[in-house]
């Protein structure tokens, strides 16, 4: 069995891929050029939008893709693969092409995030860690995005490591929660990982651990007097945690003219304790000390929190941010779109259901997005074949395709593709963003949305539409294989 330090991820694929890998090489079906797009049916929590992550992943992942001797052997011992297949897989690398729309863009349902074309056996063998990467981390960086939101202004923090499910749901999750707007994140891993600001100050242990609560809040003040956050719940916040912290930023803050300190509220009636608390410090004169709520918060309990007057002036945030609690699957799917025959020419495949929210859209595409040139305001996406253009010169008329009844002019507009190329012929030809970057293109993006699109409860659905030719393609493929 391999250990996970050797672990390699070309084999973090479903089993299936290599069964049909394996049927394609016997076929002659190895080299037919395929097209797959990655995309989502259903934003979490019944939100108006989602944000993707798990990009630079997906990078890391193509360019380390290959099978060793002790993957061979493991494939070799399963007696259902041919000996041809196996040599084609020890000299396995991807050459195809990926398009993809950036980390932190808000994304809607049904349109490609990301597109693969590749020769058929590299394009279906990839499949299962796209969808891993982007499944887990937009979902978290939805989650992550909704809390901050709530916060209003307020910082966020991540704190779910220990109920995360396995190592990188707490690293990758807490990567991608920075990505939604999380200032930091308790996982010191991630921190020397990606550069994810780590922070914390103490546990009720920390506090249990002395001879008195005032001896705890007092030593910790002389260790780290520049960033003195007191855990004051562990006896009793109003009676002894808030008077002990305050007789240790007089005993020790003071007298080093430091007036910045914080102290943090994780039980207890937390709306109430942190009013009664900011009291108290005020008449002490530490009017600069902030006040940290955590304790199984969410999005939702913010927004109460806030809404009773709480105050608060950041939030530590854990499980049900990194575990996306109240919605944990994000539903994206890998589906084919196309293939080319022997003289190159695109032949767009369809996938069809009863279930009409399934039936996938064809074809090699493009996405734009439209946004106001009065407003900066992002109006629809917007979906055409991929050699069509949009002339943003001139009024749009566009349609919704889950109800042909349903039309909406644009105007005074300007559109912006969404996809840029990320690998051309197995070359990275993308400049990754720094994490702070893409951080804050989360933001600017996130700002371009209307407060409607936003909103938690019954948000205005946006518009995502299909250019009348590719309408056409999508129609004319459901009559004939009705």
């Amino acid at each position: 069995m391999k250990t996970e330090k050797k672990m390699n991820l070309s084999m973090l694929c479903d089993f299936y891929e290599l069964t049909m890998g394996n049927g394609y090489f016997r076929n002659g079906y190895k080299d037919r050029i395929t097209y797959f797009d990655t995309f989502f049916r259903s934003v979490p929590d019944k939100g108006g939008f989602a944000i993707s992550a798990g990009l630079d992943q997906v990078i890391d992942y193509i360019q380390n893709l290959h099978f060793d001797e002790e993957d061979i052997a493991y494939l070799r011992g399963r007696g259902i693969f041919s000996e041809e297949f196996l040599e084609y897989l020890k000299d396995f690398r991807f050459t195809g092409d990926i398009y993809a729309i950036p980390d932190g863009t808000p994304i809607f349902p049904r349109e490609p995030v990301i597109t693969v074309r590749a020769k058929a056996i590299e394009a279906q063998l990839i499949e299962t860690f796209i969808l891993l990467s982007f499944n887990h981390q937009s979902l978290i960086a939805t989650k992550a995005n909704r809390i901050c939101r709530a916060a209003n202004g307020r910082a966020v923090m991540e704190f779910g490591s220990r109920r995360a499910q396995g190592v990188g749901g707490a690293v990758d999750g807490a990567k991608a929660a920075y990505i939604g707007g999380c200032m930091g994140t308790a996982c010191t891993l991630t921190d020397e990982m990606y550069g994810v600001p780590a922070v914390g100050t103490m546990a009720h242990s920390w506090v249990q651990m002395f001879d008195s609560e005032y001896e705890a809040f007092k030593t910790y003040c002389e260790l780290y007097p520049t960033s003195a956050t007191l855990l004051v719940d562990t006896y009793n916040t109003l009676k002894s945690g808030v008077p002990n912290a305050i007789r240790a930023f007089n005993e020790v803050l003071k007298p080093l003219g430091i007036t910045k300190c914080g102290i943090r509220l994780d039980s207890g009636d937390i709306a109430y304790l942190s009013r009664k608390a900011r009291q108290m410090l005020d008449e002490a004169g530490w009017t600069e000390c902030t006040i940290t709520a955590s304790n199984s918060l969410d999005e939702r309990l913010i927004t109460d929190l806030l809404q009773e007057g709480a105050c608060l002036n950041s939030f530590g945030v854990g499980e049900r941010l990194i575990t996306a609690k109240s919605d944990p699957t994000f539903g994206g799917v890998y589906k084919l779109v196309a293939v080319e025959d022997e003289d190159g020419e695109i032949k767009p495949k369809i996938k069809i259901s009863e279930n009409v929210a399934k039936i996938t859209i064809p074809h090699f595409k493009k996405v734009y997005r439209f946004y106001g040139r009065d407003t900066g305001k992002a109006i629809a996406d917007y979906i055409t074949l991929h050699d069509e253009t949009v002339d943003d010169s001139e009024n749009l008329v566009i349609f919704d395709p889950n109800a042909t009844w349903k039309r909406k002019e644009v105007y005074n507009f300007e559109a912006r593709e969404l996809q840029v190329p990320i690998f051309i012929n197995g070359e990275l030809v993308y400049k990754q963003p720094t994490l702070q970057e893409t951080r804050a293109y989360c933001a600017q993006q996130v700002d371009t949305l209307w407060d409607e699109v936003k909103r938690f409860d019954n948000p205005h659905s946006y518009y995502v539409d299909l250019s009348e030719k590719l309408w056409d393609v999508q129609q004319k493929l459901l009559h004939q294989n009705s």
